[in-house]
């Protein structure tokens, strides 16, 4: 269980149940009222060397932001929801955006006014729609420290159309099995080589509980799906990853197997990792290789084509040989 280190609030967050529940929650944890959730000069003043110290305060605050983003993969649109951040620290997280902005939890205490937004749209539409509730956090994570999951689920179920989805690193899915959810939500569990996360995708769950934790979500009733992200080409990738693939083959059980699919996403890396990880952990393995990675946007970095057009083809023909059956919803 999370224990913050410091908590850092917006004053009106009293103005909302979850903001009076956080703040009696943590009543004995120091607290400092905060201007802007998204503006804290104390944690931008911090240097590199110390993102793993600010991971451990927790920062509660109003969502200003509630705009849909369209997306075409797995959901329809991509919607802002109640945190932003993590407390694991994974090497390459896209989060981690701005040096000193986004390395820690953000929790938003609105969180009526999100749903309603979705559930509003989600009515009004002429098809079902499926709305991405966790592209800026880790929702099973957050659950552990606000219900919110609990209480989304729980508040979704009786809509008439739509679906909720969102990935995770994590296994604490105890509290989402006894839930009625309709067959409305997709949880899509994100995995990568025991040596991967153990040396990059610091303090998240271990393979083995993501695959449980998968069974567990199938027998409960939920729609469950696969990421292999993001997929690293270390020097011994190739072994890496088919004993991966096959070691989800063996676990995974046969229900989960006959309707699970993939999602195949290859890391993007930037200059702004390069920076953080270097100061932050010195004697971590470095994730850029100069010599199949290219630059991709300002800062940015991703596998060169011919790399990605090989290894592509490696990941099908894995996928296809252990998973007949399974759908690949794309490759990126």
């Amino acid at each position: 269980m999370f224990k913050p280190k410091a908590i850092y609030f917006e004053e009106n967050i009293e103005n909302y149940t979850l903001g009076k529940e956080l703040l009696n929650k943590y009543k004995d944890v120091p607290m400092y009222k905060i201007q802007s959730h998204n503006n804290i000069e104390e944690m931008r003043k911090k240097s590199n060397a110390d993102f793993m110290d600010m991971k451990r305060n927790l920062i509660i605050g109003i969502r200003k932001t509630h705009r849909f983003v369209p997306n075409h993969k797995i959901s329809d649109y991509l919607v802002p929801y109640t945190s932003s951040g993590c407390t694991a620290a994974c090497m390459y997280c896209y989060l981690v955006c701005n040096y000193n902005k986004c390395a820690y939890l953000r929790l938003f205490v609105n969180r009526e006014k999100m749903l309603d937004k979705i559930i509003q749209t989600s009515e009004k539409s002429d098809k079902e729609l499926v709305f991405e509730i966790g592209s800026n956090s880790d929702l099973i994570l957050e659950n552990t420290i606000t219900n919110n999951l609990v209480w989304t689920i729980e508040n979704f179920k009786n809509t008439t159309k739509g679906k909720l989805t969102f990935p995770t690193k994590f296994s604490m899915v105890d509290d989402l099995l006894n839930l009625n959810h309709r067959n409305k939500i997709i949880i899509r569990m994100s995995v990568n080589p025991e040596e991967i996360i153990n040396k990059v995708e610091f303090g998240t769950s271990r393979l083995k509980e993501r695959i449980k934790a998968i069974n567990k979500l199938k027998d409960a009733g939920y729609d469950v799906g696969i990421l292999v992200a993001p997929v690293i080409f270390v020097d011994n990738w190739k072994e890496l990853y088919t004993d991966l693939i096959q070691r989800l083959q063996k676990d995974l059980s046969n229900k989960v197997k006959k309707d699970v699919f993939f999602e195949i996403i290859f890391m993007t890396y930037s200059y702004v990792h390069t920076k953080i990880n270097s100061e932050a952990f010195p004697k971590a393995i470095n994730l850029y290789n100069k010599d199949i990675m290219t630059g991709r946007g300002k800062g940015k970095y991703w596998y060169k084509s011919d790399v990605r057009k090989e290894r592509e083809l490696f990941f099908k023909e894995q996928l296809n040989k252990y998973f007949p059956n399974n759908k690949i919803a794309y490759i990126v």
